[in-house]
């Protein structure tokens, strides 16, 4: 009777991530998206990575979370860097300092290409914040895993 119990438990577990991972994804990229006319930006967007992985962690356990492929966010976390000093040197291109906003008259105000390279290194942060602490969060579950395992 007991292993119903855990059974039922689990269902509605991994039911409710099912319902969350989607929310959690699309606010996660809205707020990157966004970072520039509101509070938050792609730092804090970013870091909801962490509850994508903690949720597929909690509704389907570490088998799960072990398919999610370490090597190619590792990398896109160099090619996000990247762009992030491609993105802050069309200031120096353009004749001003490095990280000047240098296309700002772009765009009409409120709308989302609106702020010039200042939208583009917003996203730039929210790639590689999503894809480091991305790594992370997967080496903290792989840890937990395996104490989990030692018990």
């Amino acid at each position: 009777m007991n292993n119903g119990k855990l059974k039922v438990k689990h269902v509605i577990t991994s039911c409710g991530c099912d319902f969350l991972i989607p929310v959690t994804l699309i606010l996660l990229f809205d707020i990157i998206l966004h970072g520039h006319l509101s509070p938050g930006g792609g730092f804090q967007g970013g870091v909801l990575m962490v509850a994508v992985f903690t949720l597929i962690y909690f509704g389907y356990g570490y088998e799960s979370v072990k398919t999610i492929n370490g090597t190619l966010l590792h990398h896109s976390e160099g090619i996000a860097s990247i762009f992030y000093v491609l993105f802050a040197m069309l200031g120096v291109v353009y004749g001003g300092y490095f990280c000047e906003n240098v296309l700002f008259q772009s765009g009409k105000i409120g709308e989302l290409w609106s702020s010039g390279t200042i939208f583009l290194m917003n996203a730039a942060v929210g790639a590689k914040v999503l894809t480091g602490v991305g790594m992370l969060a997967l080496y903290m579950l792989a840890i937990l895993s395996q104490m989990k395992q030692d018990s």
